[in-house]
């Protein structure tokens, strides 16, 4: 396949971004490129230069209930690409490389009542894996599609949701991988018209892990709700970089991520550069300890054409030690001003120390105090997770990381 556009960086907006299923139409990237400028490169195994170990297909099931179907595809397949091509160099690798794809199809006018459930799992050291997953969901359909990545190992993968009119969808993915796995995901979702999208992001778990969603509005009357939550300990890098393309009439989007952050423990021995026990994300020679670093960068897009466009996104994120550094970066293009609202916040900060007063002045102990408050910081996010069972497992999830929190 070939480039599907013309790039002329003078000329493009965020939302026309080059796009090729070819990974010789991209360059390597660098360190100083504006969408690579947060990773460090050297520590992605290679899926950025070609330098990577073995390929693999994707170890990939799929349980789902009845009528919907799940097939096993050559790469050549119609059925994928059809919501977009890949925006990056890793997500062109992924579809230039993949030995296999899935495609799942939940047909029109279906009501589950059950989730689709699908699960991929690393390969492990010295193998890496890439594959596509196409879900294309019919018209007037309601359906919740659970994508949990688990295990470790390097994995580079599209996903794509075609997602057709009056459709009402919700999508979940669960990055609960071992933490010396490398995982980048490129995801393009297009709406039909009237339908509804709830996307909603946990990651937890992985050396470095950067998900990429494009959602594109279609036709008129869509609504695109993105959700993410993520906490990131010492030596792991999490990214999260979205584009919210309006480029239609009447259309409504909702950005909300929450993160949290903890470096080392104080006092802990730094890990040599080198050691096989060493975290990808930072380190040295120098004996600096690892650092935990997240990035989050919300893109939303406003053409000409998009009249009454609403749209709002947050990104907010706690730092609950030294040796942990959050960036946030929303940014809104707007073509026209006849749309109904649009704005953005982002913080980055500490506890709030009147709110840790109040609870310590009610009779709670300040560490106890002070986790509770991130608990409750998590929970706005988390309770709005339809799949009651997936809800439980992150509350857990986050009690878990509370255990190493020396605050």
């Amino acid at each position: 396949m070939v480039a599907s556009n013309e790039f002329n960086p003078a000329d493009v907006t965020k939302g026309d971004q080059f796009t090729s299923f070819n990974v010789e139409d991209f360059p390597v990237p660098h360190g100083r490129d504006e969408v690579w400028r947060f990773v460090a490169l050297r520590n992605l195994r290679g899926l950025h230069n070609g330098e990577f170990a073995p390929v693999a297909a994707q170890r990939i099931t799929v349980s789902a209930p009845q009528h919907v179907s799940s097939e096993t595809v050559e790469p050549g397949d119609e059925r994928l690409g059809v919501a977009g091509a890949p925006a990056d160099r890793v997500a062109a690798q992924a579809w230039s490389s993949m030995p296999q794809a899935q495609v799942v199809t939940i047909p029109a006018d279906a009501a589950l009542t059950e989730p689709v459930q699908v699960t991929i799992t690393g390969a492990g050291e010295g193998v890496t894996t890439f594959g596509a997953t196409s879900i294309h969901v019919g018209h007037h359909a309601q359906a919740t599609v659970v994508l949990k990545y688990e295990g470790s190992g390097t994995h580079a993968d599209n996903i794509e949701f075609v997602i057709g009119d009056g459709a009402q969808v919700t999508v979940v993915v669960d990055a609960d991988w071992d933490n010396d796995a490398v995982h980048l995901s490129h995801q393009v979702i297009k709406l039909g018209r009237d339908a509804v999208l709830r996307h909603n992001t946990a990651i937890f778990g992985g050396e470095i892990v950067r998900i990429v969603p494009r959602v594109e509005f279609t036709a008129p009357g869509g609504d695109a709700e993105l959700l993410g939550v993520y906490f990131a300990d010492a030596g792991q890098y999490f990214e999260n970089r979205l584009l919210v393309d309006h480029s239609v009439p009447n259309c409504r989007s909702r950005v909300f991520y929450k993160g949290a952050l903890q470096g080392p423990a104080a006092g802990s021995a730094a890990q040599s550069a080198g050691s096989a026990d060493a975290p990808a994300t930072s380190g040295s020679a120098s004996g600096r300890a690892p650092e935990a670093r997240t990035c989050w960068v919300g893109d939303v897009l406003i053409r000409k054409d998009a009249t009454n466009t609403d749209t709002y996104e947050t990104s907010n994120n706690l730092i609950l030690s030294d040796g942990a550094r959050a960036d946030a970066v929303p940014n809104l293009e707007i073509q026209t001003g006849d749309i109904a609202g649009a704005g953005h916040a982002a913080t980055v900060g500490r506890f709030d120390d009147l709110e840790v007063f109040y609870l310590q002045s009610r009779g709670i102990p300040a560490d106890e105090a002070r986790r509770l408050i991130i608990r409750g910081f998590f929970s706005e996010v988390i309770s709005r997770i339809p799949v009651e069972s997936l809800r439980e497992d992150l509350e857990s999830r986050v009690v878990d990381e509370l255990t190493k929190v020396t605050i």
